[in-house]
Parts: C-alpha cells; structure tokens; sequence
C-alpha cells in the first residue's frame, strides 16, 4: 500500500520557482497533500508573483520579508519557517537548494520534530567561502531524506558519510520544467551571439570586478557576437553605483531589466554561448546544448566541466578575465559548438517529479523519516 504524506514545500528565489512547480504538480497528482509557502526571499514581480503564475506554483500563503536590514530579513525568514511547520504539521518539509530557505525550513522541521528533505541534494562547490555551500551542509546534517540530482552528487553525501540507504538519484527537476514547457535545442546552425547573466555578490558588489566584467561583455561583443544582457536588480544598482552604466553602450549589446523565464530560455536557447555566474543556467545551457563559460572559480555543477562543454574563468584578476574570452572562443569554435551540442544532459530525463513522489508514497520510506532516539545506555559505542 502506498503512503499519502503531508508534504511542505517552501520556496524564496526563482530557481526554486522553476525547478519546485514540476515536482509539486507531481506530488499532488500523485495523491499526496502539499502545501506551498512563498518565503519572501524576491519582491520582483518579474522574479517572484509573475513566474510562479506562468508555471503554476499557487503558494497557500505568502510571508513579507523586512526591505534592507539583511540581518532582519534573516531572522524573520527564520521565525517565518517556525510558524509555517507549526502552522501546518507536515508529515515532511521537503526544500530545494542552497537560498537561506533552506536551512531555515530545514532545522524549524528539526526543531518541530518533522523530517526534513532535500532536494538537489550533495551539490558541491568546495568553496569555504560561499553562504550557499554551508547552506547546503546544513541541508545535509538535518535530512532524513537525500534526493540527489546526479551520481557525483551522489558521491559527494558518500564521501561526508550519508548512508547510501537514504540517498535517491533522481535528477534535476529543471529538466522537467524544460521538457513541460517544450522546449527544445535549436539547431548549432541557426544560433548566433552570447548570453550574459551576472547577479552574485562576489562579481557584482566588488567594483574592480564589476568593472572586468564590463570589460568583458564589451569584448565579447566585439569578439564572438551580439551579447544579450538581461540584468539583474542587484547588478543594475551596483552599475549604476560605479558609474559603469555608458560603458555598455555597444551597439552589439542588448541591455534589459529581468525578462520572464520563457524569453530567457528562448535567449539561451538561440545563442551560441553562455556566460554566467547561475547555476541554474548551467543546468538549462547542458539540456539545450549550449557550451557555458561561468564566471566563477569553482561550482557545484561538475558534469558539465567533466564533459569539456563548461569552464570555469572567474574574475579575480585580469588574467582571469582573459580566460573568460579565451574559453568563449573555443566554446564558440565549430569543435566546440558540435561537442556542447551532441552531449546528452547530465541532469536529469525530466522525470524528477514523479521520481520523487515515488519515493514519498513507498512504504519503505516510513523508516527513513523516523525521527526515533538512539539508545547506547546498553553500553555499545558508535564506531
């Protein structure tokens, strides 16, 4: 007999947005009863209220995040989550990724006694200094269930020693959303110019960085073709701050604010090459074929460095911001345009959402989302 659990499912960024409204559908066709909470963490429409219309993801209530104070808006995302499990008494938080969402649904779950799942589990960056790899290590520590998106995020839970037992592969819901809204690869022939996203703290708030980063769109332009440039609000602001807004006055550049998530992929789709700080381009870029220079110095998305069709070229420094061109002209290359295109994705078939209904509704997960005590008082040790 299968199980029909009580599923909480809380989201705060767009990514989340894209990848949860699948894998929600799927649970609720499925038969489970879940529950959607909107945690506040975007206040642009175009980012929040419109996308989640576009893709179906109806939220059972909204939560208002204070506007400026980062440590409030924090603590309020918090004391948010504790009154959302205790509020609705899930069976089981279910929470995707590495936003501050996260950890704060994951230990008000803990703190409630309601086990914790996390999907896009095992993701890896390796880096002590991102807010997102500790996210996602908390993630770890609480959950009862791993749902991981590949085989080497798999790997990694191993490695940190999560029992193989509570670890499920089921790929990354954004290939579900891709394959539910239809969209394919566009022929190599038919594509031309370069995408280019940039939202993190560490490219845009730094303004030496900022300013490679001007420099290197301009020379992209220049070099491999017209550059489209939807701008995030926290890059438009930080522009705008140093100054730097005429300097991407290029008649091959096509600047925008944020566009809605059915043009961006159509852009992605089309261009030869992208260009991002995103993880969750990455992930589009792999199904559709397009090779990606990330203007990063590591990831949690090795496959797609592993299979020669991302590099990874941060902008520490100017010869960093060489390497990002460097990489574009060979990703843009003939060679490198048929490699990127005749690789399968490494993500996923776009069957996370059933895949993780699935796992919710065996019996068998009954015992992994036991919350019970150990009891050593007969005197074993643990190792």
């Amino acid at each position: 007999m299968s199980r029909r659990r009580h599923v909480l499912v809380p989201f705060g960024t767009r990514p989340e947005v894209v990848k949860l409204a699948p894998v929600v559908a799927a649970l609720t066709a499925a038969g489970h009863r879940v529950d959607v909470v909107d945690t506040g963490q975007h206040t642009d429409p175009a980012l929040s209220t419109r996308l989640q219309e576009t893709l179906g993801l109806a939220p059972t209530c909204r939560f208002v995040l204070p506007a400026d104070d980062p440590a409030a808006r924090y603590g309020a995302l918090h004391a948010d989550a504790a009154r959302a499990v205790a509020r609705f008494r899930p069976d089981v938080v279910l929470a995707l990724g590495d936003t501050n969402t996260v950890p704060a649904y994951a230990l008000a779950a803990r703190g409630a006694g309601v086990p914790f799942a996390h999907l896009e589990a095992g993701l890896r960056s390796l880096n002590p200094r991102s807010v997102e790899e500790v996210n996602r290590r908390v993630a770890a520590a609480v959950a009862a269930l791993h749902l991981a998106p590949t085989r080497r995020a798999a790997a990694f839970l191993a490695a940190e020693g999560v029992p193989a037992e509570r670890v499920f592969v089921v790929g990354n819901p954004v290939v579900d959303t891709l394959v539910t809204r239809g969209v394919r690869p566009v022929p190599v022939a038919q594509r031309s110019g370069v995408l280019v996203t940039a939202h993190r703290p560490t490219n845009v708030d730094d303004p030496v960085r900022l300013e490679r980063l001007v420099g290197v769109v301009r020379a992209l332009a220049d070099r491999v073709g017209p550059v489209t440039f939807p701008v995030h609000p926290r890059t438009a602001a930080r522009l705008a701050d140093a100054g730097l807004d005429a300097e991407l006055d290029h008649p091959a550049i096509t600047r925008s604010g944020p566009v809605d998530h059915d043009t961006l992929l159509a852009a992605l789709a089309s261009a030869r090459l992208a260009v991002t700080d995103s993880g969750g381009i990455q992930e589009e870029a792999a199904y559709l074929g397009v090779p990606v220079v990330v203007l990063r110095g590591s990831t949690p998305r090795w496959e797609g460095v592993e299979a020669g069709t991302t590099t990874l070229a941060g902008l520490a420094d100017d010869c960093a911001a060489d390497a990002v061109l460097a990489a574009a002209a060979a990703h843009t290359s003939a060679a490198g345009q048929a490699r990127a295109a005749g690789l399968p994705c490494p993500y996923g078939d776009g069957t996370t959402g059933p895949q993780v209904a699935a796992v919710l509704a065996d019996e068998a997960t009954d015992a992994l989302l036991a919350l019970g005590e150990p009891d050593f008082t007969d005197g074993r040790l643990p190792w």
